[in-house]
């Protein structure tokens, strides 16, 4: 059982303004408003290289990854683009342009499928080859998935302790 799985859903802003890793709790709302989440990036620059994201963790069902790109364009990552059933991930998948194959979009296991940008991370050190491993493995949860991301850039320590509170 991974620390963040006692949430049902939530919604963190993640920095890293020095050296080490910021993890703030957004309001419990934050979760249901794409609005919220992406006045939560702040101003595209403001905050340095690599830009801060919002991480959302939904249910344990998916989780969605926005940050700001270059020219200030917001990028947006979807564990599973499928989850249409879902306003935050209809609205991401709508608002960014994520396709969605829904013919055939689900393996023999009822797995779905990433959409959005794999590269999110690569600033960071998590190329989009070593992200796509962990956000299409079959045994994880979302949440489980966003704590192996978490422990592999480094900040999964300041993400237990902010989202305990």
């Amino acid at each position: 059982m991974s620390e963040s799985e006692g949430r049902g859903s939530f919604a963190v802003r993640v920095s890293r303004p020095g050296e080490r890793w910021r993890v703030e709790l957004l309001a419990a709302d934050a979760a249901d408003e794409l609005p919220a989440l992406e006045r939560s990036l702040g101003e595209p620059g403001a905050d340095g290289w690599p830009p801060p994201f919002v991480l959302v963790v939904d249910s344990r069902l998916y989780f969605v990854v926005l940050r700001h790109g270059p020219g200030g364009m917001v990028r947006a990552l979807i564990s599973d683009a499928t989850m249409l059933e879902w306003v935050l991930a209809a609205e991401v998948v709508e608002r960014y342009g994520i396709g969605v194959d829904t013919e055939g979009a689900f393996d023999d296991d009822e797995s779905g499928w990433p959409g959005g940008d794999l590269d999110i991370f690569a600033d960071d050190g998590l190329p989009a080859d070593e992200l796509r491993l962990i956000v299409t493995a079959d045994d994880l949860w979302a949440d489980e998935m966003v704590t192996r991301i978490a422990a592999r850039l480094g900040f999964a320590d300041e993400m237990s302790a902010a989202v305990a509170t």
